[in-house]
This record gives C-alpha cells, sequence and structure tokens, in this order.
C-alpha cells in the first residue's frame, strides 16, 4: 500500500480528545456522515456539533460548531478521560470511533441511514455504542440549538411519544426501554454503559413541516448495517482502478455526501460561517450549489464511472440555466440563492459574523460559460448525447459569451474589484473551444460555429498579447498587474495553447504563492486567509498534464502526509504553519481536486 494509500484512504489516527480550544473542536478532528440531503459533523469526542434538518441549507438543528456555549449538539462521551481511534468502515460513509478509558475499549458507529430502496423519506442519524472491553459508562446529551436565540426549542407528548420541536422541525429521540432519559425542554440528558458483548443504540428521527414515522429502535439499529452495505455497493461501482484507489474512494465518497438527490443539485460544501482565518471576516454560507462546483464535480463523476450521479447533476444544470438564467450559484432545490442576512451567534472560535445566504447569486462571473461548456464536452465524451433543447440552451449561451468576453467580471474568486481577470478570459477561450468541438460533433448546431471559432481566436490572441508578464514570466491575475493567480493552473487542464508559458506560470505560483506542500490562492492573500487547498491540487494535476509525472507524484504525497492528521474530510483552507484546517467543510472543491490529481496522474502512469 503506497503512502498516499495508507495516509489518505482510511485516515485512522490517534487523536487528542477534548482538545477543544475555548470550547471549539479543531476542525481535523470532524467526520462527515450523510444521506443525500443533509450532513452532519460528528467530532473525535463524541459531540455532533452540526446538522441542518432536513437539508443542507436549512436551518441547523446542531450548530455548536458556530456557537460553543449555547449551541445545539448531541453528545455520547465516556464518563472518564479517554483516547480515540477513529475512521470511516471501508469504502463507506459509515464512521467508527473507538474509545478507549481505564475501565474499558467501546466502539461508536455512526450513520445517516438509507434503507433497502435508497434515501428514506425522513431523516435518521443513527448512533451503536458497543462494549469491546471492561466496562465504559458514556454521558448522553442531545441539545437543539437555539440559532442565535431565534427560536427556542421545546418537548411535548403526542400518543405515546415524547417529541422536541425547533421551530417548523419535530423530532423524536428514539431509544430502547433500558436507558432512562430526562427530559426538558432545552434538550435531554442521560447515561449508558456497555460491557464486552453489549450494543445500546440512540438515534434522532426528524422531519420539517411533515408527518414524522416513529420506527422501532431495532429497526433504526439494523439500517446502520444496510446503510454501510449502500455506501460499499456504491463505491464497488466506481470505476478507478488506479494505485490509489482507496484515497480516491474516499474523496469521491465526501463528493456523494454533497450531492443532494432530490434535485442532483451539488453543494460546495455542508456548513456556513466557519473562517477563512481565525478571527476574520471571510465567512461564506457555501451550503448551495454554484456553476463550477457542478461542473466539476460532474467531470469527477465522469471519471468514477457515477454516470447516474454526473447525469443527474448536468440535468439539474441545464435546468437551472434554462429556467432562472446563468447565475453563478442555486439553491439546492432551485433559484436565486437569497441575500445574506446574520445570526447573532459567536461563530467558530469567535470569527463573525455568522450567515445565511450569499451574494454571488448576483455576481458577473465569465468562468461560468468555460464551466458549462466543460462539462457538456465530458459529459459526451463519455458517449453520451445531448438533446434538442439543450443544444439550443448551450448554443445561445455561446453566442452570449462570444458577445461578453471582452467585459470585466469578478473573476473565479468573486472579488469586488471587476478586472479583466486571465482566468475569466481562459474561461472564454475554452467555453467557445469547446462549443466549436462539439458543433462539430454534430452535438450543437452550426449555424454560428464559425462566428465561435474566430472570437475564440481573438480571445487566445488577447490573452497572450495582454495578460503575459515578462517580469514575472508568468501570466499575471490581470493585464498591468504584477499578481500571481494560482486558478491558472486549470488552465492546463482546460488546454489552453502555450505549455512553455504555462510551465513558466507554475515556476512563479510556487514561487509567489507557495507555503510548504500548500498554496495561497493569489497575491497578498497570506495576510488574511489560509492557503486554499485545492489550489496544491491542481498544481498536481498540471504538472503532470504537462509530462513531469515524478514530480507531481512527489508533490502529491507530500500534500496527503500534511493532511494526514484529518479524518479524510477536507476542508477549504488549511493554516500553512500549524496544519490546522479552515473554512467550511466538507469543501467540495477540496476533494474534486484531489480526485481530478489522482485520476491524472493514473492517466500518466498508463502512458509510461
Amino acid at each position: 500500500m503506497n503512502l498516499v494509500t495508507n495516509l489518505f484512504a482510511r485516515a485512522r489516527a490517534a487523536v487528542a480528545p477534548g482538545a477543544r480550544i475555548g470550547g471549539y473542536l479543531p476542525l481535523e478532528q470532524y467526520g462527515a456522515l450523510g444521506d443525500g440531503r443533509s450532513v452532519a459533523l460528528s467530532g473525535s469526542d463524541g459531540s455532533i456539533d452540526w446538522w441542518c434538518v432536513p437539508n443542507m441549507d436549512s436551518p441547523p438543528l446542531f450548530d455548536r460548531l458556530l456557537d460553543a456555549e449555547n449551541g445545539g449538539c448531541f453528545v455520547l462521551q465516556p464518563s472518564e478521560p479517554f483516547t480515540v481511534e477513529r475512521g470511516y468502515r471501508a469504502e463507506s460513509n459509515v464512521l467508527e470511533t473507538v474509545f478507549t478509558t481505564a475501565s474499558g475499549c467501546a466502539r461508536l458507529t455512526e450513520s445517516m441511514n438509507s434503507g433497502n430502496a435508497g434515501r428514506l423519506p425522513w431523516a435518521e442519524l443513527a448512533r451503536r455504542v458497543e462494549g469491546i472491553e471492561g466496562s465504559v459508562r458514556f454521558d448522553l446529551v442531545m441539545r437543539p440549538g437555539r440559532r442565535g436565540d431565534t427560536v427556542n426549542p421545546y418537548h411535548s407528548t403526542i400518543g405515546r411519544h415524547t417529541v422536541f420541536h425547533v421551530e417548523r422541525v419535530l423530532g423524536l429521540f428514539v431509544h430502547d426501554d433500558a436507558l432512562a432519559c430526562d427530559w426538558a425542554d432545552e434538550g435531554i440528558t442521560g447515561t449508558l454503559t456497555v460491557a464486552p458483548g453489549e450494543r445500546r443504540t440512540v438515534a434522532i428521527v426528524a422531519g420539517r413541516d411533515e408527518p414524522l414515522v416513529a420506527p422501532d429502535i431495532r429497526q433504526i439499529d439494523a439500517r446502520i448495517d444496510v446503510s454501510d452495505k449502500e455506501w460499499r455497493d456504491w463505491s464497488a461501482g466506481v470505476a478507478y482502478a488506479g494505485a490509489d484507489r482507496d484515497a480516491f474512494l474516499r474523496s469521491a465518497l465526501a463528493l456523494k455526501l454533497l450531492l443532494y438527490s432530490p434535485s442532483g443539485a451539488i453543494a460546495a460544501a455542508a456548513t456556513t460561517s466557519v473562517p477563512e482565518a481565525i478571527g476574520g471576516k471571510k465567512n461564506w454560507d457555501y451550503r448551495y450549489a454554484w456553476i463550477r462546483d457542478a461542473g466539476y464535480t460532474i467531470k469527477a463523476f465522469l471519471a468514477a464511472g457515477a454516470e447516474a450521479e454526473a447525469k443527474a447533476a448536468f440535468t439539474w444544470l441545464l435546468n437551472q440555466l434554462r429556467e432562472t438564467g446563468t447565475r453563478v450559484c442555486y439553491t439546492l432545490g432551485g433559484g436565486a440563492v437569497p441575500p445574506v442576512s446574520e445570526w447573532r451567534m459567536p461563530g467558530y472560535r469567535g470569527s463573525q459574523p455568522v450567515v445565511t445566504g450569499n451574494l454571488a447569486t448576483n455576481q458577473q462571473q465569465h468562468g461560468v460559460y468555460g464551466d458549462i461548456f466543460e462539462t457538456a464536452a465530458c459529459f459526451v465524451a463519455c458517449g453520451n448525447i445531448l438533446d434538442s433543447a439543450s443544444a439550443k440552451l448551450l448554443s445561445h449561451l455561446a453566442d452570449k459569451c462570444a458577445d461578453r468576453w471582452r467585459t470585466p467580471d469578478a473573476g473565479m474568486w468573486e472579488l469586488e474589484d471587476e478586472q479583466h481577470y486571465t482566468m475569466s478570459k481562459i474561461s472564454c477561450w475554452q467555453a467557445l473551444a469547446r462549443a466549436v468541438e462539439l458543433a462539430d460533433q454534430g452535438q450543437l448546431p452550426t449555424t454560428c460555429r464559425e462566428r465561435w471559432s474566430r472570437e475564440r481566436d481573438r480571445v487566445a490572441q488577447w490573452i497572450e498579447d495582454e495578460c503575459w508578464s515578462d517580469k514575472q514570466q508568468a501570466f499575471v491575475m490581470y493585464p498591468g498587474s504584477d499578481r500571481i493567480d494560482a486558478s491558472l493552473a486549470l488552465a492546463v487542464r482546460f488546454g489552453f495553447d502555450g505549455r512553455a508559458r504555462l510551465k513558466l506560470t507554475l515556476d512563479a505560483i510556487d514561487r509567489e504563492l507557495g507555503a510548504g506542500p500548500f498554496h495561497y490562492r493569489y497575491s497578498g492573500m497570506e495576510k488574511e486567509e489560509g492557503c486554499f487547498l485545492a489550489c496544491s491540487f491542481w498544481m498536481v494535476e498540471a504538472l503532470a498534464e504537462l509530462g513531469h509525472r515524478d514530480e507531481a507524484r512527489a508533490r502529491l504525497e507530500r500534500l496527503t502526509a500534511a493532511l494526514s492528521h484529518g479524518n479524510g474530510i477536507l476542508s477549504e483552507m488549511i493554516d500553512p504553519e500549524t496544519g490546522a484546517f479552515l473554512g467550511n467543510l466538507p469543501q467540495g472543491l477540496s476533494h474534486l481536486a484531489h480526485v481530478m490529481a489522482l485520476a491524472v496522474l493514473d492517466e500518466a502512469n498508463d502512458c509510461d
């Protein structure tokens, strides 16, 4: 088993439990659970600190992630000091944590459950405790969040059930009769003890504005293993057979968590307002679907042979473009993302504001054209066919790109300062190049094919003339600037001409933005935020594409080693000095970049 597979795939490690900083757990100590609608974050100390019900972009039921003192959580933790070993079951998103105390050892198995027929029509979060050695007593706390004191949870009795209410969320805490719990409006407390061979399972079943099923705890317990089998069956269908299959699968499984199955949308991340620098103000809500992330994810799913997921995501994307128009991002259910509003919460380690909504939805970003057409081209390259309505829509978008490429935009990084960003121009070139190719293949009408071809060449010439810096020996962030932009590593993936200049640009990215194995997004960001994980994986991919496979492999192994203290779930950024994860998580773009780097390295290996 090579270094990448060994360190990244199972991510089993002894962590320092209870190492909360001001009540907040380091982000790298979270694992993610999901069911195709929402994602929960489970900490290494037995506390689930984040879960939005029923959907990823719903208000949170548990929000301790952003409010250590008063936030909602679901804790199952040994009553005495403990050590931890944890990791996902092989080829699954079912998470296992082994707690060892002075009196014994016990295993916690956690799952967002599905059934034999797929996703359940309700949210079911299950936690099973099994005794391994000795006797271990666990403290239990289930405390719904107050969303910055905007709601007040309470409990009531309906029939023979005691239920909890959080605004429009109705929930059951399900357990066997042997578990004695104390109920209050603020939540539930109790204890349970396991000896070798004993198992105890507790669960939450919840929904919003819908009747609630009340399953027996034995049914819920059985569904943990059903869910595990469903994940393993899905993983068995992943086509990647390279040496790094376990690592590839772990990121593919993380991306699967972000796929919102009711619509096919792909969330950028499962959380909001996790800061890009501790104490900073770069706190965004990423629980929405970006065209960029959707396009990259579709390509990753196609690389994995997950054609059903790719087709669902592509259909969702085309429907949004048709029904809502070209936007940067959409809600998971479809439509415009709401404007930004704030909750009065402390924020992760005191980082404010805590927000919902995102302003990017109404930005002008030329990158969406390249993302859409690259997605269509990848979809077709796998032997698939565009329908006439989709072909008409794409032709219209190619015309818009041909008209608008000379205008400034907010760029890939969604900046307030509109400029003629080099990466945006490359994306326009990419869109027109793919449009011409699709027309030549008979997938698009050829009426405007010659116009797209001429504009493609004009964009390429403009980039060569305006965006190259002799001083920096690189393509710069925008004409007249000396700033370097790490996203330009993607120009290699997109097939932009000028391989010699692209290699020099990669050298400049290393020189100007590198920090150990990691990279900042663009010049000046070292003062404001951590290193952006996707950028470093893009560099691996670009080097492999340009033929520097040994260097790319060595970089990937350094990256993997530097990330091995996590649980197989990647955040958006990392502090290059401390290794602390930063930003929202699981971050789709980080896992996407990892998957594509592995895929390209495997292709390069096949060519040797």
